[in-house]
C-alpha cells in the first residue's frame, strides 16, 4: 500500500477516536468531571486514576493521543463486561466505589487535555 492509504487509515482511525471519546464524554464525563470539580475528594480519585493510565500507557515516552486514550477506554469497557459491570442506568451516585465509572471518568479527564480535532 501507498501512503495516501496509510494517510486516510490514520485520519478515520482519528475520527473514529474522537467520536468515542466524545460519546464517552456524554455518558459519564460531562456530569462526573462537574461532580468532581465540585467534590475535591472524588477530583483526587480522579487525578490519580488518570496518573494510572499515563504509566500504562507509557505517555512519558510517547504522546498521549486520542487514538491511544479511545483505545484503552473501550479496552476498560470491554474487560468490565465478562466481570458483570454494566453502565449505570440514569443519574450516578459518584460517591460509589466503582473502579470502571472513576477508571473512565479520567479517560474524560485526560481527553480534556488533548488538543481539539480540527
Amino acid at each position: 500500500m501507498n501512503g495516501l492509504f496509510s494517510g486516510a487509515a490514520a485520519r478515520a482511525a482519528l475520527r473514529s477516536a474522537h467520536a468515542c471519546l466524545a460519546e464517552l464524554h456524554d455518558t459519564v464525563g460531562a456530569v462526573g468531571l462537574d461532580a468532581a470539580d465540585a467534590n475535591p475528594g472524588l477530583m483526587a480519585v480522579v487525578d490519580q486514576h488518570a496518573a494510572g493510565i499515563r504509566d500504562s500507557l507509557s505517555v512519558d515516552v510517547r504522546p498521549l493521543t486520542a487514538v491511544i486514550l479511545a483505545a484503552y477506554g473501550g479496552g476498560v469497557r470491554a474487560a468490565a463486561f465478562p466481570h458483570g459491570w454494566r453502565p449505570p442506568v440514569g443519574p450516578f451516585d459518584w460517591s460509589e466505589n466503582d473502579w470502571v465509572m472513576r477508571r473512565l471518568l479520567a479517560v474524560c479527564a485526560l481527553a480534556r487535555t488533548l488538543p481539539e480535532p480540527r
